[in-house]
Parts: C-alpha cells; sequence; structure tokens
C-alpha cells in the first residue's frame, strides 16, 4: 500500500503500475482494495492526461502515449471514454492519429429562455383547453 500510496503523491502511472505488478498477490487478493485501486487508477490516469493534453488543441496520440509511458490502443480508448463522459470537448481522428480538443463550449443564454417561453405556452394552451371544455359543457 506504501508504494502505492507513493505512486499516487507522485502522479506517476508508471510507479503506479510497477506497485500494482510487484504487490499483486497482496493487492488483488481483496476484491474492495482491488475496486478501489481501480478507481484510483482511473482517477490518476484522467488527471494525468488532462494536465498533458491541456496545452494542445490538436496532438498526436503517439505523442500522449510516450510521454505517459503506456501503449497507445490503452491511451485512446481511455481518452474516447474521457470524451464521452465529457472530461473535455474533442474528437478523435484516428485516420490521423490524433486528438483534436475544442474549446469549452459557452452556454446558450437563450436556451434557458425559450424552455421557460414553451413552458408558459404550454400552461396557456392547457388553461384554454380547460375553458372551452367548460364552455362546451
Amino acid at each position: 500500500m506504501k508504494a502505492v500510496a507513493d505512486a499516487h503523491s507522485k502522479r506517476s502511472l508508471k510507479f503506479f503500475e510497477t506497485a500494482l505488478r510487484d504487490y499483486k498477490a497482496q493487492l488483488e487478493e481483496d476484491p474492495i482494495v482491488h475496486r478501489h485501486l481501480s478507481s484510483l487508477y482511473d482517477t490518476l490516469m484522467e488527471q494525468n492526461l488532462c494536465r498533458l493534453i491541456e496545452p494542445y488543441s490538436r496532438v498526436e496520440i503517439a505523442h500522449i502515449a510516450e510521454m505517459i509511458e503506456l501503449p497507445i490502443d490503452h491511451v485512446e480508448k481511455k481518452l474516447s471514454q474521457m470524451i464521452l463522459d465529457k472530461k473535455f470537448a474533442g474528437t478523435l481522428d484516428q485516420g490521423a492519429g490524433c486528438l483534436i480538443i475544442f474549446d469549452d463550449p459557452k452556454a446558450d443564454a437563450i436556451f434557458p429562455a425559450t424552455l421557460e417561453t414553451i413552458s408558459n405556452i404550454g400552461k396557456v394552451v392547457d388553461s384554454l383547453y380547460v375553458r372551452s371544455a367548460h364552455i362546451m359543457a
């Protein structure tokens, strides 16, 4: 556990994987510890990837994998998961082997006002329906 804590404090995936490999029997026997370590690994990897891709608008996946010292397919899979989970806005260009990062999308101010207007129109239509039902009865 000390090796895992050391790897986490250094934010090093390589040390984390080494600790998991060296103490595999002790760390993976207990399913609760294994689940927490798996979650910790995912969190650590997401933090490292976010930190690495932050200065770029377009970067090769191979370069990211080289910097983080992990296989390309592993990094690509995690990046696609992060995009789907909306950890950052971007797309993977698998043909070029690149990650394209978009600027953070700005919230559209018109959208909430439009929803409120449609809701109010719905209330008016409902009240008119009730009134017409009373007149017809």
